[in-house]
Order: structure tokens, then sequence, then C-alpha cells
């Protein structure tokens, strides 16, 4: 099968799922890339670069190792993405990016007509399953829905809410991350009778790295992040609907319980919001800010770390709290609904209000007292890891889901009846009857 994705190619949860079909031998892999990326980004991969919708401005490096040469520019972008200009940029994109998405469509339905896939696979609906869905006109089309998708970006505008109405119509399989996002597709108007799943979005966890990941103490102290301490994680990094403010307010709180925690927080180095947060809480010697890291590294983080906070106000299943699961690292989140399919609130986990330090530091507080609840937790999370998010078992799911899709396109009435009875079965369990 020719599988042509529409993604963001430098998105390390879009090159874990693309990663499998390219290596698999079996499937020839072409991926449009949203985003300015390498060439070789995805081995196994052809690669190609596609941009819209203002995707300069929306994200700045992942790799958090720019020189020095554009930090100038790497801070106007964080005030964009984070700071004092958030708001403002949000607009502006709101509403240049649909005129944007128009007028690339007749330039995407000619590249997709020169590929000739079997099938693509838009692996977000804000931006990317936009485009496919008013470009992509003959072949079958698979789109994903991340935990904010429908949330935050499809409700951020009337314009965004039509778009998004419409990729699900167009849209002949739907994967989700989260079971909400499906019983908000299926009331947007996605039909029950076409495929879907329900999995993680990044592919799930590769669990013979994870569940052996161990503490690095020359990590540690390349990273300045001192040993034998209590530690926090914070992985989220800077986004829309992170509640990083809280997160920073809610340190000082802490400290005065445990003076000797630390906290770690990844892809904030350099960022000019967290700086001023940090000079706002007086917190400079119980921190530090980390740039993007790699797989192996957060994984080593988590490991060392008692706590992974993620206090987020929109999300679906992050990628980091399925990996801290993994580590055996305490997991501390907001109260989102999407969030309580994986969190039992005081058994493998805690539920804060991400609307409040407070909460969020009486949870950090009570698991640091409790190294019992820490040991209990890490043992039913690598189970909920090993039967729900085993990457190996979700991308088979995720090839038998392709493969209902593009059947779907070629078969007969007599077989797509057959397929839509079957399908309204399963999705019953999701209706809960």
């Amino acid at each position: 099968m020719h599988i042509c994705y529409l993604a963001d190619a430098r998105s390390p949860i879009a090159r874990n799922w693309i990663s499998y079909f390219a290596a698999s031998g079996k499937h020839r892999v072409t991926v449009i890339s949203s985003y300015p990326c390498a060439a070789d980004a995805i081995p196994g991969a052809r690669v190609i670069e596609f941009p819209f919708a203002l995707s300069s401005l929306s994200r700045s490096p992942m790799n958090g190792n720019a020189g020095h040469e554009s930090n100038f520019l790497n801070r106007i972008l964080a005030e964009f993405r984070s700071g004092r200009l958030l708001e403002p940029s949000n607009r502006l994109r709101s509403w240049i990016a649909p005129m944007d998405i128009e007028r690339k469509t007749r330039a995407m339905t000619a590249l997709i007509h020169d590929l000739k896939p079997d099938l693509v696979h838009a692996m977000r609906l804000p931006f990317e399953g936009f485009l496919a869905a008013a470009a992509v006109k003959t072949v079958p089309l698979l789109i994903s829905i991340w935990g904010n998708d429908f949330t935050l970006f499809a409700d951020r505008s009337r314009r965004l809410g039509e778009l998004a109405d419409a990729a699900l119509l167009r849209a002949d399989g739907l994967h989700c991350d989260c079971r909400r996002d499906l019983k908000a597709a299926f009331a947007r108007g996605f039909s029950q009778t076409k495929p879907w799943r329900v999995l993680p979005g990044n592919g799930g966890i590769q669990t013979d790295e994870y569940f052996k990941a161990k503490p690095d103490p020359d990590l540690l102290r390349e990273f300045g992040i001192p040993e034998g301490v209590p530690l926090i994680v914070n992985p989220r990094g800077f986004r829309v609907y992170i509640r990083n403010d809280n997160f920073f307010r809610a340190i000082p709180l802490v400290l005065k319980e445990f003076p000797r925690a630390f906290f770690v927080a990844t892809g904030m180095a350099g960022n000019p919001v967290a700086e001023r947060w940090i000079r706002h809480t007086h917190v400079k010697n119980s921190i530090r800010l980390l740039p993007f890291i790699n797989r192996e590294q957060l994984a080593t983080l988590f490991a060392a770390s008692q706590v992974s906070v993620s206090p987020g106000s929109h999300d679906g299943t992050p990628n980091t709290l399925l990996e801290a699961m993994a580590c055996g690292c305490f997991p501390i989140v907001g109260d989102v609904s999407s969030l309580r399919e994986w969190i039992a609130n005081g058994e493998n986990g805690l539920i804060c209000d991400e609307t409040d330090p407070r909460s969020l530091a009486s949870c950090v507080i009570r698991a640091l007292r409790d190294p019992n609840l820490r040991v209990e937790a890490a043992e039913i999370n690598r189970d909920l890891i090993r039967t729900r998010a085993e990457y190996a078992t979700v991308m088979l799911e995720a090839e038998s889901l392709y493969d209902e899709v593009a059947a779907r396109q070629t078969a007969g009435s007599r077989e797509r009846s057959k397929f839509a009875a079957e399908s309204v079965l399963t999705n019953s369990e999701v209706r809960g009857e």
C-alpha cells in the first residue's frame, strides 16, 4: 500500500507513528510535511515540504538547539506562542489559516494526483485535516484527532468549526486518541458506520525501552540537576492549553513543605515567559529550564523523577503522560475528561484543578509524602501501558484500520452494507449500550 501522510514531519509523535510503516518494508510511504523539515526527517519515507497556515509562526524549533544568531527571533516566536502576543497571534492565525487553506487546495489536489497514493492520512485536524478534506477528491482519507483539536481549535471560531465539520463529513475513517473525542466526532457528523479506532496518537510505547529506563547521574549532571532530591518534572513545554502560569505559582508552595524539592521543565530553555515567572516566584535555585530533549533523555529523566506534572486545560492522551507512566513516574494531571480515561484519582495518579496553583501544589506534596502510593501507581500504570498502549499492538491496530478504510473505498455495495452493520455493533460500546 502507498500511504501518504499529511503531517508535521518534525513532530516526534508523527515520526513515531509513521516510522513503523516506513520501516516495515510492506508499504511505500510519502510524507507531505506541513512544516519545513529535513528531507531525511523520517528514514525510509519520501518527505515533501508543503508549508501552509502560518506554520512558521505557530511553533518554535523543536530541537531547542538554535544558535545565538537566531536567539532574538526565537524569543519573539516564544512571545507569539506563550507570551504577550499569544492572543493576537491566535486570532490572526484563526482568520488567515482558512484563507491560506483555500489558496493551497488546488496545489495539494495536484500533488495528491501525481503521487497516486492508496490512502491519505491527515495526522491532525487543524490544519492538515482541513486541507486534506478540501483537496483529496477520490483517494480514501483517514483523519486523526488529537486531544485539543475539538475542544480548543474547532471551537475557536465559527469558520474553524465549519471546517472541522466538513472534514469529518469527508473523512472515510477516523483515528482518535481518546473516547471523548470519538463521541464528539459522532456528534459533529462523522458517520458511525465508517471505520474508526481509539489509539494513542504517537502509536504507543515501546515497552522494551521505557520499562527498562533508569536514572543516569551523568545526564543529570549535564543538565545541572542535583541528585538525591525530590524531583518533579514538567514535560509539556509551552502550549496554549498548558497552565504553566500555575505550575510556576505552585513551586513556592511545594518548597514550603519540601525545601529540597527540585523542578525541571523541558522545552522552556530561553523562553522569556518562563524566565519572567521564575523571577516573579523567586524560585531560580529550585528549577532548571531545559531545551527540547530526545526520547531517550526524557525517559531517563522520568525514571529519575518522583512526580510528573501536566497542568493541561485541554488534552487528549498526551504522549508524555504515557511515557511517564511507563517509566514509573507518578502522574499529576489537570481535570480533563480524557485524562480520566487513564487516571483514577488517588490510585494511579492524582487529578488537580489546573486553574488553581494550590491544588497542583497539594497534589505534588501528597505524592512526595506517600511513597507507597507512588509504588502502587507505578505497578498499575505499567499494566495499563502493557495492555492498552504497547507500540507493536497499537500499530497492528492502526494497520488494520488502514486496510478497512482502503477496502471500504473499493468494496461493492453488499460488502459496504455488511461492514456498516458490523461497525454499528462495535460503536455501541462507545455509546454505552
